[in-house]
Formats: C-alpha cells, sequence, structure tokens
C-alpha cells in the first residue's frame, strides 16, 4: 500500500500540491478556534451547590441544610465523591463526577434533587442554588475600581460598590465565554431603617407593626382604563418609595388624631447588611473590585480578548474620577505561555533545519525535509481542534521536532545516496528522476514507518491515562502523536514528489562539507570501537559499574508529579485566630500589603480578598483572606532573582504580624488545588470522625509529626472549633405567660442584628 501510495504521489504531483494547501489552509484556520492556556485543565467534574442563609450558625447549616442536600445527591448514578463545607450563613457542597459523565447532564441530575431537598430545608433559611459553570481556570480578569486622586472625597466604599453592581457589571454581562462577573468588597446600599426599640415601646407598637407599614406603602398598581372620546387614558397609582423622606413619612399608626410615622420611631439612613466578606488593596484601606468567571470549555485567549473589548467600553461610562484597573490578568500568563512555546518551538525548528543542512550536504534536500516542520505542524493542529486539545506549554512545549522528521530523512538520504551513487555525471530527465524517487522511496519507507510506529506505541499508555494523570499528560501524547502522524502522511506524499521535482537533474561528483563532517568522525570512531571490542570484559563492568551507581543516585533524589509552573505572580493564604472580626481580618491584610509594597520593589500590587464574595466561588470563613501579590517582570528584580528566595525573605518580614499565619502558593495553582481536594494546599491530611474535639485534638498531633519533615514548609491546622457565640436559650413558660411566640423572639433577634428585608426600592 505504501509503495502504491508513494508511485501516486511523484506521478500525480497536482494531487499532492492540493493536498499540501489543504493541510496549510486548514491548519490556519483551526489554530484561531484552538482554545489557548497557559497549563492544561484539570480540574474534576463536578457541581458545586451553595446555599446563602445569613442567620444560621455553622452546625444549624450542618443539620438544616447540608445534611439534607448530601443525601439527596447521594443517590445520582455516576457520582465519585461529595464533600462540604458549613460555615457561619452560608453552606457549600461539591458533587464531583466522573470524567466521562455530561456537565449539563450532571447538573440536571442535581437540580433534580435539589427540588426534593428544598423541601427538607425550613422555610426562609436558604434557598440551594447551582454555582456557575466554571472550573480552576475560571478566573481570567480580576480588577479594581480605582479613584483618581482629588476625587477621593466624592467616591466611599458604599458609591464605589454601587457603580460595581450597576454600571460595570451590567455590562459585563453577556461576554462571549464569560459565565458569571462576581462583585467584592464595598457595602451593598440598602434603605435602612434603624428602629428604638424604647421609642418604639412608648408608642406600644411592635416590629410586626413597622414591617407591615413599610410593606403596605411600598407598592404601584394599576385600574384598567377610561375611554374619552376617541382617547384611553390608562390609570396607574403609583406608590413605591423613591427616596428616604418618602421611607420617613410613611404612617405606622393613628395616635389620637396624630400620625405616627416611621420618621417618628426611627432613624432612616443609608446602610448595609452584615458583611462576610472585604477587599483591601496595597494597604490604602478597603477597596471594590470583581472576578470575570470563564465558561468551562471556552477559549481563554478568546475570552480575555473579548473582556478588554468591553472593558475599553465601560471605561468610557463610568462616573468622572473612576477607572477599571485589573490586577489578575490571565492574557499575561497566556502570553508568555505563548511566547515560551513560540520561543522552544521556532529554537527548536532552526537546529533541526541546521543540523538537516549540515549533514545532509544538499540545502535542496535539507529545505524539502525541513518544510515537513510547520506542515506536519499544521496537520496537528486540525487534528487537535477535531478533538478537542486545547494548546498550551503541555500539549506543544513537548513536541521534538527531530523525530517528526525522521522519516524524511530517511527518505530524502536514501534518494541521494541512489542517485550520487549511481548516476555520477549524468543529467537526468524528469522522468528518470521520478523513478529513481520511486524505487529508492519504496525500499526504504518500511523501514522509516516502522521508526514512526515505535515511537507511537510509546505514547499508547500516556494516551490511555485518566484522571488528573491524563488531563495534565494526555494532550501532550496526543499532540506529538497527530505531528508524527502528519509527517508520515507527508512522507508518503510529499517529501517524495517535492524530492522528484526540486534535487538537481545534473549529477556531478562534489565532496560537500558534511562528507567531510562524516568522514571525519568515521576515521575518529574506528579506532575507538577497535580498542572497545579488545576489552569486552572491562568495559561491560564499567557499564555495569555505572548503571548501579546511577541507580543508588535515582533512589536519592526527590520526585515530584509535574514540576511547579512559575505563573509569575504569588497567592499567599492569611489566617488569623476563628472568631476574630472582619474589621481585625482588614486590618490584618492591611498590615501584610504594607509590608510587603513598602519592602519588596518587586512588589506591583497586593490585593486581599477576605471572607466570601457573594457569589462564593471560595468561601471562606471572615478570619481568612486570599492575598493575590502581583510582581513585576522577572528582569526588573533587585532583591533576588530567585523565586523560593523571595517567597522566604517575604515570610521573615510578616513574622511581625502576631497572631497570623501565612502560607505562600501561586493563584492558579491555589484553585486547582482547592476545586480537586477541597484543600487549597499541596498536600492535605484528612480525618474523619464524629466528635469535633477528638479531630481537633488528633489534628493538632498530625501538625506536630508532620512539620518537622523536610520540604513541609507550611503546616495548617483547619479550624474546625473555636468560634464564640452568644447563644439565647429562649424559656418556652415565660413564652406562654406574655404569649408570645418563637417566630416573634426570633424576628426581634434576627431584625435587630442581621436586619430583615422588608421591600425593594427601585432608584
Amino acid at each position: 500500500m505504501f509503495e502504491k501510495i508513494i508511485h501516486i504521489s511523484v506521478e500525480q504531483k497536482f494531487i499532492v500540491f492540493l493536498l499540501v494547501i489543504g493541510i496549510s489552509i486548514g491548519g490556519f484556520i483551526s489554530l484561531k478556534q484552538l482554545p489557548i492556556d497557559a497549563v492544561p485543565d484539570i480540574t474534576n467534574n463536578q457541581v458545586q451547590v451553595v446555599t446563602v442563609s445569613p442567620t444560621l450558625a455553622p452546625q444549624e447549616v450542618e443539620q438544616l441544610i447540608t445534611f439534607p442536600i448530601e443525601i439527596s445527591v447521594a443517590n445520582i448514578p455516576r457520582v465519585t465523591e461529595i464533600r462540604s463545607i458549613s460555615r457561619y450563613g452560608l453552606s457549600v457542597v461539591t458533587i464531583v463526577f466522573e470524567d466521562g459523565m455530561s456537565q449539563l447532564d450532571a447538573r440536571q441530575f442535581v437540580q433534580e434533587q435539589l427540588n426534593l431537598a428544598a423541601e427538607e430545608i425550613p422555610e426562609g433559611l436558604g434557598s440551594p442554588e447551582l454555582m456557575p459553570i466554571t472550573t480552576g481556570l475560571g478566573e481570567i480578569y480580576q480588577y479594581s475600581l480605582e479613584v483618581e486622586p482629588g476625587y477621593e472625597d466624592q467616591y466611599d466604599a458604599m458609591e464605589l460598590r454601587t457603580i460595581q453592581d450597576w454600571i460595570v457589571k451590567r455590562q459585563m454581562s453577556g461576554i462571549p465565554g464569560i459565565i458569571e462577573i462576581s462583585s467584592f468588597g464595598g457595602y451593598l446600599k440598602q434603605y435602612e431603617v434603624s428602629i428604638d426599640p424604647l421609642i418604639l415601646r412608648s408608642f406600644d407598637l411592635t416590629l410586626s407593626d413597622v414591617f407591615d407599614a413599610l410593606e403596605r406603602n411600598n407598592q404601584n398598581s394599576g385600574g384598567s382604563y377610561i375611554e374619552k372620546s376617541t382617547n384611553a387614558y390608562y390609570i396607574r397609582s403609583e406608590g413605591r418609595i423613591n427616596s428616604l423622606d418618602d421611607l420617613k413619612n410613611i404612617i405606622v399608626k393613628h395616635q389620637g388624631h396624630n400620625p405616627v410615622l416611621i420618621k417618628d420611631i426611627s432613624e432612616v439612613k443609608w446602610g448595609s447588611p452584615k458583611r462576610y466578606g472585604a477587599m483591601t488593596k496595597d494597604g490604602k484601606g478597603e477597596a471594590v473590585g470583581g472576578i470575570a468567571l470563564m465558561l468551562k470549555g471556552a477559549n481563554s485567549s478568546e475570552t480575555i480578548s473579548n473582556v478588554h473589548e468591553r472593558i475599553e467600553r465601560i471605561q468610557s461610562s463610568l462616573p468622572e474620577g473612576v477607572s477599571i484597573q485589573p490586577y489578575l490578568d490571565r492574557s499575561d500568563l497566556v502570553g508568555r505561555a505563548i511566547d515560551t512555546v513560540s520561543k522552544n518551538l521556532i529554537e527548536g525548528g532552526l537546529i533541526v533545519i541546521f543540523v538537516l543542512l549540515l549533514l545532509l550536504g544538499n540545502w535542496r534536500a535539507g529545505l524539502i525535509v525541513a518544510s515537513v516542520i510547520p506542515l506536519s505542524m499544521l496537520f496537528a493542529f486540525i487534528l487537535m481542534n477535531l478533538f478537542g486539545v486545547s494548546a498550551n506549554l503541555m500539549s506543544l512545549g513537548a513536541i521534538d521536532f527531530g523525530i517528526v522528521v525522521d522519516g524524511a530523512v530517511i527518505i530524502v538520504e536514501n534518494a541521494l545516496h541512489v542517485i550520487y551513487v549511481g548516476y555520477v555525471g549524468r543529467k537526468l530527465s524528469q522522468t528518470e528522476m521520478d523513478d529513481i524517487v520511486k524505487t529508492s522511496s519504496s525500499k526504504i519507507y518500511q523501514s522509516a514507518a516502522f521508526g514512526v510506529l515505535i515511537i507511537l506505541v510509546v505514547f499508547i499508555p500516556v494516551i490511555t491515562l485518566t484522571g488528573v494523570e491524563g488531563k495534565m499528560f494526555k494532550p501532550m501524547a496526543l499532540t506529538v502523536t497527530f505531528a508524527l502522524l502528519g509527517a508520515m502522511l507527508l512522507s508518503l506524499t510529499y517529501v517524495p514528489m517535492m524530492t522528484s521535482l526540486l534535487l538537481k537533474k545534473d549529477i556531478k561528483e562534489h565532496k560537500t562539507l558534511s562528507d567531510k563532517l562524516v568522514n571525519w568522525l568515521r576515521v575518529t570512531y574506528k579506532p575507538m570501537l577497535q580498542s572497545a571490542l579488545k576489552i569486552p570484559k572491562l568495559l561491560l563492568g564499567i557499564v555495569i559499574v555505572a548503571f548501579l551507581g546511577s541507580s543508588i543516585l535515582l533512589a536519592t533524589l526527590g520526585a515530584e508529579f509535574i514540576p511547579t509552573l512559575e505563573e509569575g505572580d504569588l497567592a499567599m493564604q492569611m489566617a488569623i485566630p476563628p472568631g476574630s472580626s472582619l474589621q481585625q481580618s482588614v486590618k490584618t491584610a492591611n498590615q501584610a500589603e504594607k509590608i510587603l509594597v513598602e519592602n519588596f520593589p518587586e512588589v506591583k500590587h497586593v490585593v486581599s480578598k477576605i471572607g466570601t464574595s457573594e457569589v462564593p466561588t471560595d468561601p471562606m470563613a471572615i478570619e481568612d483572606a486570599d492575598i493575590m501579590i502581583i510582581l513585576k517582570d522577572k528582569s526588573d528584580w533587585t532583591t533576588t532573582s530567585d523565586r523560593e528566595a523571595l517567597i522566604g525573605m517575604m515570610k521573615e518580614k510578616l513574622e511581625a504580624i502576631h497572631g497570623a499565619s501565612f502560607e505562600f502558593t501561586q493563584p492558579i495553582q491555589l484553585r486547582f488545588n482547592e476545586l480537586m481536594t477541597g484543600a487549597k494546599t499541596d498536600i492535605a491530611i484528612k480525618i474523619f470522625g464524629e466528635s469535633v474535639e477528638t479531630l481537633a485534638s488528633l489534628a493538632q498531633d498530625v501538625a506536630g509529626l508532620i512539620e518537622n519533615i523536610e520540604g513541609a514548609a507550611d503546616v495548617k491546622i483547619e479550624q474546625t472549633k473555636g468560634l464564640t457565640q452568644m447563644v439565647i436559650d429562649i424559656k418556652r413558660e415565660k413564652l406562654a405567660q406574655y404569649n408570645v411566640s418563637i417566630d416573634d423572639v426570633n424576628q426581634v433577634v434576627r431584625t435587630a442584628f442581621a436586619g430583615d428585608k422588608a421591600g425593594v426600592v427601585f432608584e
């Protein structure tokens, strides 16, 4: 079969030319459509369920929300793991499916079970919702709203948050490839009625009376229409609240001839709900920003380009003195990855071309073989696009052009050998050249094809990998396989055709540089070979000793799954004692930011995300923070040129902050760890049991055992207890005495401390 293909290719040159044109066009089109990212997405196939219940303590969240959801989703088919987090006011349940499970099917299964679980959750305690369809690579664009000098007095944290939610977030919605915009920091704007309980009692009113008054006096209605002559007049009543004054003048009751208004019993002002998160930047206090989350499977390069385009349009619509400043932009990392891959591919290709030209001794033959490199890459792009393989450091960085052109080298070199051995001094016709190439290629191609086949067989075990290993290494194996298949196809068709067409037909005897080089190598190697054959036992002994020595050295070397990719920026996790307030977390984060900005000129920005945002993709307690350390280009570093050394220096400086612990990692690495295992660290030890006290004690013991192990840089115990609570123990006999229900008590407690929603105001 191979012989027939070679013969047809040499005879039908135009058809082969069309084939090459088709590969080129298809390759360029596929390259534009390929998902491009820095690293493969190794996030497992999961669906997250979040339930927000601001008034529930962690144990109540676990009992009333998390447990019913876990039980309801336990029987879903093809589920491999269920894990959960129950924090104050927040439940997050993660359901991990087999990799072959469709994302939409998985979400459909979960949603059906959530409808059943919702019936078991007491009314008013929260509604379970599915998290956005995103992955560990989803946080592609993080930004803050900056106030320009001279405008500081016009925009406080509440005003900036309002701009973020009602201008920036709304205009960023609908960007192709973006599934969610999550706001972070600042204060949500509310119309707040702050009631004085003593005044309320003096007017013989209850909280229910106030709620009823607010609900009854904040609504519009319609009254059909009236016909007059040729016209119809539609009737509407407008009774919605439009301002603080409208709210102040709502009547609660009549006392004698005098109305009792909201302003008589309370203070009406701007307010905000209890916060479970905040954002700070560069040690300058609180900030407001957002995170653009990419849809799972979207092309990050295209998506980030769409985000940049939309941001430019939004900038022009922002109020004067406010601008959007990105602090973590995936395009920077993707750009560095593309530059690295491009540099490696270009340099590797040039080296191979140089060696080909040097050793083949014929620049035409060298260029024919070298042209297989870009054509095989274009062929690989076509198959990568068809099979959904993304372009990243792993998939493209592993291509070896020397292996790719192996078959082409054998065919061209054999043709040159036949020509310069048997036809020196002759001028060949095109027909004779065609016959020579067909004969020489047919004889040698079996060896070339066998060599390619051996290489392909080597990659079969890698292609069959599953789980995280498969997601990391399978793209590399597939890409190399695609390039080899393209090279083999081109060696059967394109290379014989171009060899017969472009090689010189006037055959003259000549000595090239390659001939001299090969002769010198032969002369040098022959005496060495003869000497080695005289001492076979000694030589074999040396080899055995070298092998054993290497084996001993191998046993002492460390090992890791894959070298850590330097993302260019750092992520630092801060933790302060459980039970600390949000303001204490903000204060500690600002201290850490100031230390890093003032002591390390390599640091461009430091941004802290404390606690949980409104879209809790990262459910943290208010005493925890993720701190993004944005670094300058490595060429601008002055303190040190080593990343690990820089981290060590930062840890030393941060020791000045007492009562806080800091762990260093990288932004993408942190998200991968968290989504895959539920822990943000590279290694996590989980202990299971029923008693919180026993678990905490065992965790301390384990930490003591591992903190002295070489390489264990940061050892942290996940806090499972220690959150202080004020518990109101309700006496039912007293409730009966005063004719008060549990609901009345809970409403007072809830309204007094957390606030309760009485309606909506449209501005």
